[in-house]
């Protein structure tokens, strides 16, 4: 399964957000450190849930991160993040 998917899927599952983007942003960093030509090592994510509420941007950082550990072991190498709680500016 690729991993965008699978980023899909757990984050569904984890934050049941109301809104999630996720991009892939690798061909943007061809010959940056931790690049593979074959793509799906850097990504974006934006994700807009209810679980964020009253949570600071790194307790909303370490959410997402536990939720894709997994993934950041075995090959995402670097992972953008724009989280927020519904009504907040940007949501």
């Amino acid at each position: 399964m690729e991993y965008a998917t699978r980023i899909r899927e757990k984050l569904t599952a984890g934050l049941a957000p109301d809104r999630l983007e996720v991009v892939d942003d690798s061909a943007r960093h061809a010959g940056h450190a931790g690049a593979d030509a074959a793509g799906e090592t850097h990504f974006h994510v934006t994700v807009v849930s209810a679980a964020f509420a009253g949570k600071s941007r790194v307790e909303r950082q370490r959410m997402v991160y536990a939720l894709l550990a997994e993934e950041l072991r075995e090959r995402v190498h670097a992972l953008g993040l724009t989280t927020h709680a519904p009504g907040e500016a940007g949501a």
